[in-house]
């Protein structure tokens, strides 16, 4: 059965053919369209004539205000959540007669609700299909941190004043801040199931932003019942003899949203963004997309966002559940291309990242990755209960042949068991083709045999002359403080194909050292070993590794060691770091730069911003150093001295910096010169407390422009328990002497709060450090995408 639906025109100026469809809303039986000349239109389904009929909204015919977006929201249920917001809550039945159900009970449909903003920038909710006023809000694009019915506190000649004066401020903040109108161009409401579940309110404004509120209830004191009546009738054209229920207890708090990409929109775009889904391998939420989507998760009231990387922007979305599909999705490219998937079950989403646990049954130490064979080489140490005469007569020195003595042991203590960790290096292949992790093979180390570092490394066969990948195991005994210090290196290869476990790695050189054996590293095929006070350069000849070189200085023990070309970056535990680098010519190891402080090293790493090289280091006391090398400056002692570049309060111990590059924002036609530069890396970080971060260069005018932000934040903004954030961000000395850095970091942990404030004060602050709006979120964004490996 097909009908033809004519929508009329209510615009005499725009012909029949320019009147368009632009938004559709669905909550059966009805149909809420928009339309391009800001109109909407109520389509109502006939169940017994199986025919729909097309409705101007009571409160639409005669209103001049147009509406920039619009949305449909069912109440769903036996208790409508929305019922309890109600003014007379407890005479409310719900607007739709209940149904008799499957089971001969009856059951209550709920009730519908439009939500509606105007160009304006207010929102108003109708109920549907009387469309009484029963929530209003005034500058609903500012982005309030609350929202409340406007309507109780102020007269209804005042609320319809502030309505048509919005537009003309919200246009005067254009103007003075250099931007287009802003207003919202995509609405949604949804609430999902779940215990204690309350609606999310979410909108989309014309430079990408997204408002996200929750609702909650907040009882109110009666005595405002008259001034309700009288403001619903002003709001609802037409409906004087309908009597509203306002929403009077209905609140909104504005929730901040993680890192996400913002999308600059236009308000004549045909596409909606938004795609409530409810059940997609078990989760539910909404997808966003366009050209950098992402999933918005519901876990226990709380949102998680997950960027998606696609081939290209995705222009639609849909659910597909059906036998070959379970709880699958479809979508649809920009270039015309359309995917089924289905969601990875082993994840789980309920994180800032997808998580897949996998497990060892042990404790893991240090993981490496394998690009050539895309396997993943970790060091584990699983707990073993030994007697206490085993584990005695393992504590040898081998170059004397001297045991231990045990006559002082009564035959009960010799008994006694004790926990022993035995290390192993296991080859971890990732999931492939439904078969889930597994490891490929194990290497065990001796007993009393700690794993310390495991690296891939490059070398050059001599012999051959080719270059060759291994992986390298460096190792310590841990005898006793009796015992001198001992270490092993140890280089396995892997063979062509990983079908067989057995044979996947194979031993080819192992030799015993002086010192533990603490950090490795392969240089322009050699490889560099940090052998307790001592870093040795040795080459690679197929079957044995010869010295070349060392650097014998005063560190007591390397924590870390880093390579970039020719230059080595090395962390001492005690003794801070150390600058060297390595000729060809004459094979010398020689000394640059190095910090005289004294520092306990965690982690080392280079950070390259184009031609700068900059040296960064954490510490015991939970900071974050920045150094470089400055030979020609007086400072530097003659080069002999790094100088500080950047000093920054992390608040966790960092153990690992992982360099990686960053991405292009060259596709943003609004992306800040100088941000596009190709040799840029960001580092990836980890902490002993389970925290991620990253400290990523930025170029001088960008971080000048983000600075002054931070600055205006640490008073505009109200933080956790009155705390300073500036102050929490200090150096940490812990009673050493130190020299304060340049204060040279930005904290983009407070910078995120800029898009939580109103949309005034966060045109009044860009007006204070002499920029714009726009020019700081572009910024922001930059940033974002530039990290977006994250």
């Amino acid at each position: 059965m097909t009908q033809d639906l004519n929508f009329g025109v209510t615009n005499p100026v725009s012909g029949p053919e320019s009147l368009k469809v632009l938004t559709v809303s669905i909550a059966d039986p009805y149909v809420l369209i928009r339309m391009t000349d800001g109109s909407i239109r109520l389509l109502v389904g006939d169940p017994s004539t199986c025919m729909v009929s097309v409705n101007t909204p009571p409160a639409f015919e005669s209103s001049k205000k147009l509406v920039s977006a619009c949305t449909l929201y069912h109440d769903k249920g036996p208790d409508p959540w929305l019922r309890k917001a109600s003014t007379d809550a407890w005479l409310s039945t719900g607007i739709t007669e209940a149904v008799d159900s499957a089971d001969g009970g009856q059951h209550d449909q709920g009730d519908i609700y439009c939500v509606v903003c105007h160009e304006s920038g207010a929102l108003e909710i109708f109920d549907v299909p009387n469309f009484g006023s029963v929530f209003f809000v005034d500058k609903f694009v500012s982005g309030k941190s609350h929202l409340v019915d406007t309507c109780l506190w102020e007269s209804a000649r005042e609320s319809q004043n502030l309505m048509n004066k919005n537009l003309e401020e919200v246009a005067g903040l254009g103007r003075k801040d250099s931007t287009p109108n802003i207003k919202i161009v995509e609405l949604a409401m949804q609430r999902w199931t779940g215990y204690h579940s309350r609606p999310f309110l979410f909108g989309i404004l014309t430079d990408g932003t997204i408002l996200c509120y929750h609702a909650y209830l907040f009882e109110v004191a009666d005595g405002t019942s008259k001034t309700e009546d009288a403001v619903s009738g002003q709001h609802s054209v037409g409906l004087s003899s309908i009597s509203t229920s306002r929403l009077r207890n209905l609140r909104f708090a504005r929730v901040p949203l993680d890192t996400y990409i913002r999308e600059e929109t236009s308000s004549e775009t045909t596409s909606q963004r938004i795609t409530v889904f409810k059940n997609i391998s078990g989760y539910q939420g909404l997808f966003l997309s366009g050209s950098r989507p992402a999933w918005f998760m519901v876990f226990r009231e709380r949102l998680r966002i997950h960027p998606q990387l696609s081939d290209g922007s995705i222009v639609a979305f849909t659910v597909l559940h059906n036998v070959n599909c379970n709880h699958g999705l479809i979508y649809v490219t920009s270039q015309g291309n359309l995917k089924i998937c289905q969601l990875p079950s082993a994840s789980s989403y309920d994180n800032y990242w997808p998580v897949q646990k996998i497990p060892l049954k042990g404790t893991p130490h240090q993981v490496t990755y394998s690009a050539e064979r895309n396997l993943y080489p970790l060091i584990v140490s699983v707990p073993a209960y030994k007697p206490s005469n085993q584990v005695l007569s393992s504590l040898v020195d081998q170059e004397v042949g001297h045991h231990m003595e045990n006559v002082n042991l009564s035959p009960d203590e010799l008994h006694l068991t004790y926990r022993v960790d035995e290390f192993e290096v296991r080859i971890m292949e990732p999931e492939k083709s439904g078969i889930p992790w597994q490891a490929k093979a194990i290497i065990p180390m001796q007993s009393s045999e700690n794993a310390l570092t495991v690296r891939m490394v490059t070398l050059f066969n001599t012999t051959t002359k080719e270059n060759e990948i291994l992986l390298a195991v460096g190792t310590a005994y841990v005898q006793g403080e009796d015992v001198a210090a001992r270490g092993r290196v140890l280089l396995f290869s892997f063979s062509k194909t990983t079908d067989n476990s057995q044979n996947l790695v194979s031993e080819v050189y192992s030799k015993e050292l002086k010192g533990a054996i603490s950090a490795l590293a392969s240089l322009q095929g050699h490889l560099l070993i940090a052998s307790g006070p001592k870093i040795i350069l040795h080459k690679w000849t197929g079957t044995e590794l010869i010295g070349v070189a060392f650097f014998d200085a005063p560190p007591l023990y390397v924590v870390s060691l880093n390579i970039v070309k020719n230059f080595i970056l090395l962390g001492d535990i005690h003794k801070s770091i150390y600058f060297l680098s390595w000729k060809e010519q004459g094979a010398q190891l020689s000394l640059l730069a190095k910090d005289f402080g004294y520092l306990d090293c965690f982690a080392t790493e280079f950070l390259i911003d184009g031609s700068t090289l900059s040296l960064v280091v954490s510490d015991e006391q939970k900071n974050i150093q920045i150094f470089y090398y400055a030979p020609k400056m007086s400072e530097s002692w003659k080069g002999q001295k790094l100088l500080s570049r950047a000093e920054f309060h992390v608040g966790a111990h960092v153990t690992k910096f992982m360099r990686l590059q960053m991405l292009s924002t060259s596709d943003r036609s609004s992306a800040a010169p100088g941000s596009d530069k190709t040799n840029r890396f960001a580092l990836l970080f980890g902490t002993l407390d389970g925290s991620i971060g990253c400290v990523a260069p930025l170029d001088e005018l960008t971080f000048r422009r983000l600075q002054s932000v931070q600055k205006k934040l640490v008073d505009a903004v109200p933080h956790v328990a009155g705390l300073n954030p500036r102050s929490f961000r200090q150096f940490r000395s812990c009673g050493k002497a130190h020299r304060p850095g340049p204060e040279s970091i930005v904290d983009c942990k407070l910078l995120s709060h800029y898009e939580m404030l109103p949309l005034e004060e966060q045109v009044e602050i860009a007006q204070q450090v002499a920029t714009t709006r726009a020019q700081i979120l572009s910024n922001l964004n930059d940033l974002s995408l530039g990290t977006s490996f994250l």
